[in-house]
């Protein structure tokens, strides 16, 4: 009873088929919808939009200050005199304009 060396078609081909399906959920892995590489994609486009949030937090913050300075309640005189002339484009007697 001898046994040749020689490996068997059918474990070849086992090994085969397991290192191409290996290969295949490898690339899945990396380079997929779902891979590290997109993964890594939208933790970037993340990050750029809770930049632009806090920035547009930081905007609205200020806009609503300058509304409350105008309102009825609380009127800052100084402010509003800015924006008059800003708007109507107009200066006083003691303003120098440079450009």
């Amino acid at each position: 009873m001898t046994r040749s060396s020689t490996p068997s078609i059918g474990s070849f081909t086992f090994f085969v088929v397991a290192f191409a399906l290996s290969a295949y959920f490898t690339f899945a892995a990396v380079q997929g919808d779902f891979g590290l590489f997109r993964r890594v994609e939208i933790q970037a486009e993340a990050d750029g939009l809770r930049l632009d949030l806090d920035r547009l937090s930081l905007e609205i913050s200020e806009i609503e200050n300058l509304t409350h300075r105008l309102s009825d309640d609380y009127l800052d005189l100084d402010l509003l005199d800015q924006q008059a002339r800003s708007v109507l484009g107009m200066l006083r007697s003691d303003e120098i304009v440079i450009r």
